[in-house]
């Protein structure tokens, strides 16, 4: 099907198209007259045969996960085949959801990953799981080269980043990170004001970003509900007794399984802009200095900040929560929620997930020439990730930009939390001269679970 398939891609899929001719034809063979088999398998009424759709499997339907799932499903060129989660209860909602879509009960329920990965008729998986468990899940799917539409953060470390980008590189599968902005019309057309010098020469990129909620009240340690396994869901991270405070959404904002408001609680999102509007996918900052307070609660990730990455080409991320944003830069409205201000020599763009607003107010005008710089066009993140692992094409949001991103936001938690100025190398990915920064580049797993990265990049 997909051009970049590997060769374990590859007799995946001939093993599968193989079984459904045989399913199709053993019925007719053992009865001695003919099958009627519904004109939707065989490709007609417009149809996509089940030979040609990309079959999918979900692991981790929770939040994000559902919501892909729920994206996903509506192409009728894929077909969600299998699911998997550890807890009982979404498997049976999940299930449930695909199956009534499909008007069949063919979903297959997992609750341990592996069990899953046997299975050779999984073209492409969405990884929903939390990034102390994502980077684990996706070098074995690399492994089977199945390709993976990945959410974000990345990895729990820059280590683990490096591993998973290996992984992939080495397997040529393709990789979508989950970082969506990028498929938005309001995004694009900023970014390409800016690689086209509409606001003069880029000076900064503002950040307005989540941090700054109140305290929770304290967490009350329980026995985990029937169906729910609790090691699983923990898997590499620390044992530490069951919560419902510590499965909800504040899960996001605890140390032990995320990086919080400067990753995946939405910061990684706004980095990720800041990459594409500096049209710096290819490298990193140089330095970074910042200043910040923690929770002070079960969560114990970075609660305000006030960062500032700076590249070599002289341009600077400021990165902040939004109320410091605020109060720092009047391009941002008062009613603003997350978004970009991208300051200009000639102007400034402000951009955000709700619209566009741009001084001097006529670029809002412009219609880009064939002459102009242009970014791969996307309006449909999921929709891109199938067409790439249809074509080989590139996908918009490939392993490279994510293992940056993610370092990104590696650098500046590292910075707030020693408290002093860093120095990075972007080609060695790593702290310049700083033992003690270079440490926090990686953390031990509980075992069993492990990911290598390789002694050579590959």
């Amino acid at each position: 099907m997909a051009k970049r398939e590997t060769t374990a891609g590859r007799s995946r899929k001939l093993d599968r198209r193989g079984f459904l001719k045989r399913t199709l034809a053993a019925p007719a063979a053992a009865v001695g007259f003919p099958t009627i088999v519904p004109s939707s398998a065989l490709g007609a009424d417009g149809m996509t045969p089940p030979s040609d759709r990309i079959t999918m499997a979900s692991i981790g339907v929770g939040r994000m996960g559902t919501g892909d799932l729920g994206g996903f499903i509506r192409f009728q060129d894929a077909r969600v085949l299998a699911i998997c989660d550890v807890q009982q209860v979404r498997q049976e909602e999940t299930k449930a959801f695909v199956d009534r879509t499909y008007g069949d009960n063919a979903c297959v329920v997992y609750k341990d990953f592996r069990e899953l990965m046997e299975r050779k008729d999984i073209d492409a998986m969405v990884l929903a799981t939390g990034e102390r468990w994502t980077p684990i899940i996706g070098a074995e799917a690399a492994r089977r080269g199945i390709h993976m539409y990945y959410e974000k953060p990345l990895a729990l470390t820059a280590q683990d980043a490096k591993a998973i980008r290996a992984a992939v590189r080495q397997s040529g599968v393709t990789f979508q990170f989950g970082t969506q902005q990028r498929s938005s019309q309001y995004f694009r057309f900023a970014c390409e004001l800016v690689r086209n010098g509409k606001i003069g020469q880029l000076q900064k990129v503002a950040i307005g970003s989540s941090g700054g909620d109140p305290p929770l009240p304290p967490e009350m340690p329980k026995n985990p509900p029937l169906g729910f396994d609790w090691d699983m869901w923990l898997g590499p991270a620390p044992w530490v007794p069951y919560s419902d405070l510590r499965v909800s959404l504040y899960w996001l904002r605890i140390a032990d399984y995320g990086l919080g408001n400067l990753a995946g609680g939405w910061g990684i999102h706004d980095i990720d802009i800041a990459q594409w509007v500096n049209n710096s996918d290819h490298t990193m900052p140089v330095s970074v200095e910042g200043t910040g307070t923690l929770y002070s609660d079960i969560r114990d990730t970075i609660r305000t900040y006030d960062i500032e990455h700076t590249y070599a080409n002289s341009v600077k991320i400021h990165f902040m929560n939004l109320a410091a944003a605020k109060q720092r830069y009047p391009q941002f409205p008062r009613e603003a929620a997350n978004s970009l201000v991208l300051i200009g020599t000639e102007g400034w763009i402000w951009v955000s997930r709700q619209g566009v607003q741009t001084n001097p107010a006529s670029l809002m005008q412009t219609v880009f020439g064939p002459n102009d710089q242009r970014v791969i066009l996307s309006n449909d993140h999921r929709r891109n990730f199938l067409d790439a692992v249809r074509s080989g094409q590139p996908n918009i949001s490939p392993i490279e930009v994510a293992a940056r991103d993610e370092m990104i936001c590696q650098m500046g938690d590292i910075a707030v939390r020693l408290k002093k100025k860093l120095e990075w190398d972007p080609v060695k990915e790593e702290f310049i001269g700083d033992a003690q920064a270079n440490r926090r580049l990686s953390r031990p797993k509980r075992g069993p679970w492990r990911i290598e990265v390789p002694e050579k990049p590959v």
